[in-house]
């Protein structure tokens, strides 16, 4: 089974998609057969590499959002995500431009291609966990080379990805891929191209999903009951 997931490293709600999605995805009888593969989205591709505000000051200016509703927000998303397991700091958040992480992670799921490895999944993981909990920079090139040797990049490799003009190409493609079928904000799943589920959804609904693409894999027998004669166990 195959899963897109579109997802920005400067999303708080896509950290607690993403542990939601593994839920229930432990509970999928199926789990070992699933695919899943991490696309690339941006919420502010205009942000700079670095920026001075903190992560309050940034969203009321450019959301337009009173001070009061904008901490009151973050809160309440602070409070979601500690009942998934995550200590968000939003004291200690970096403002960045997600470009750069996002170009390790396509170099993370290229390296992937060639061997089956899982590298991707451990640099997202470690990406979102540095921005929202450890307050890392995702626009420092040394920071993110050494998450993605941590996640089993090689260093040139992780190096060689920071301003590469080709995976820029794959992060426009994931992009123009998400507007074609009506990506507007993520994170945003597709199961066998067939299931799109918006947001960071209960683990109910993504098991739901999961176990009724499942289903259509495996479409039930119809059988058609006539005047035909037949033998069974008891005789003709």
């Amino acid at each position: 089974m195959d899963i897109q997931i579109w997802s920005d490293v400067a999303c708080p709600w896509c950290f607690i998609g993403k542990r939601r999605f593994e839920k229930a995805l432990a509970q999928f009888p199926e789990r070992d057969q699933v695919n899943v593969t991490w696309r690339s989205f941006q919420l502010d591709p205009t942000l700079p590499e670095h920026s001075d505000r903190d992560e309050i000051d940034y969203l009321v200016e450019t959301k337009g959002m009173p001070r009061a509703a904008v901490e009151q927000m973050i809160g309440q998303v602070k409070v979601q995500a500690a009942g998934e397991g995550l200590d968000y700091d939003f004291d200690s958040l970096i403002v960045a431009n997600s470009r750069r992480a996002h170009r390790v992670l396509q170099a993370a799921k290229k390296a992937d291609a060639v061997d089956g490895g899982d590298r991707a999944d451990a640099l997202k993981e470690a990406l979102l966990s540095a921005h929202f909990e450890k307050g890392g920079d995702i626009g420092d090139a040394d920071q993110l080379v050494a998450l993605g040797i941590a996640a089993g990049l090689d260093e040139q490799t992780a190096r060689a990805a920071l301003d590469s003009t080709e995976l820029d190409e794959a992060i426009e493609a994931d992009i123009r891929e998400a507007a074609a079928i009506g990506v507007r904000g993520v994170p945003f799943f597709v199961i066998d191209n067939k299931y799109g589920v918006s947001g960071a959804q209960p683990p109910e609904l993504f098991l739901q999903a999961l176990n009724t693409a499942l289903a259509e894999q495996k479409p039930s027998l119809i059988t058609l009951d006539g005047a035909g004669e037949a033998c069974g166990p008891d005789g003709c």
